[in-house]
């Protein structure tokens, strides 16, 4: 008699989800991504996460973020050390009882975004405005050691005596 077991194709990946799950938290924070997967008060999906963007001028860093129906009151912004955090909670728009939900797509809840910075920015000059849902964050360098030049004379350099050591006594 044989034996007939049915093969799932989908199992080798599911597994290989289940490890990448798994070995995320470790994957994110060697990659400097602290705090960026987080699990939702209601079960065990991921609370969403505010896109966001990183520039560079050559006086500052830009960091854009996505925040639409986020009010002002529920962000906060922190810098420890170089550690930018943005953090905050998106409210259910209708919170109403007599409403039913067919299909809620978008996503609520807490949310926290930390980015490392190098380390030569002027933490104490952070600013941050709001705009039509966007949040810009600039935070400015610090001004690079310019090196001086120095002019190349011809001749003997004279090295001065310093004061008081080192006279000889004139011969009389």
């Amino acid at each position: 008699m044989m034996l007939r077991t049915q093969w799932d194709p989908f199992e080798d990946l599911r597994g290989a989800q289940d490890e990448l799950r798994e070995m995320s938290p470790a994957l994110a924070h060697a990659l400097g991504l602290h705090g960026q997967r987080q699990i939702a008060a209601q079960g065990s999906a991921p609370a969403w996460m505010p896109a966001l963007d990183i520039s560079e001028r050559k006086d500052a860093y830009l960091i854009t973020v996505e925040l639409p129906g986020v009010q002002l009151d529920d962000v906060q912004i922190t810098m420890e050390d170089r550690l930018l955090t943005i953090q905050g909670e998106r409210h259910i728009a209708n919170d109403s009882s007599e409403q039913q939900f067919h299909r809620i797509e978008r996503r609520y809840g807490a949310f926290r975004r930390s980015i490392t910075l190098p380390a030569h920015v002027m933490a104490d000059a952070v600013q941050a405005t709001v705009e039509d849902g966007v949040l810009q964050i600039v935070v400015p360098k610090m001004e690079e050691a310019k090196p001086k030049r120095i002019q190349v004379l011809p001749g003997r350099a004279s090295i001065p005596a310093a004061s008081g050591e080192g006279e000889a006594a004139s011969p009389n």
